[in-house]
Order: C-alpha cells, then structure tokens, then sequence
C-alpha cells in the first residue's frame, strides 16, 4: 500500500494518481487536493486540515 506523498494517508489500490518527476521520482497522491497543495509549494506541516486529520488518528493508534 501507498502513502501519499503530500498527507502520508494510505492509498487503497486502484484509487489516486501517481505524478512521475523529470528525474524518475514517483510521487503518489491520494486526491486531487494534496496534488495540487503539493505543486503549490505548501508545507503539509503548516496546513491546517491536514494537522487536524492527524490529530484524530493518534488518538485511534
């Protein structure tokens, strides 16, 4: 299983979009969103629905 590149959620198979890079690095996403937050140049650190997602699986862990 996959990770996103841009959210580290685990992509189920047969969903998202893999970006391949000029210089062969394979980038997969999990939606259109963190592809286009990722291409922006954000910080998965400092976007706030991300953190908020994060919050509610450490909880689960």
């Amino acid at each position: 299983m996959a990770k996103c590149f841009f959210c580290s959620q685990i992509i189920k198979p047969g969903r998202g979009k893999i970006y391949v890079a000029a210089d062969g690095r394979a980038m997969p996403f999990c939606s259109s969103k963190c592809e286009k937050n990722s291409k922006l140049g954000r910080n998965p650190k400092k976007v706030n629905w991300i953190r908020k997602s994060k919050k509610g699986k450490k909880s689960k862990e």
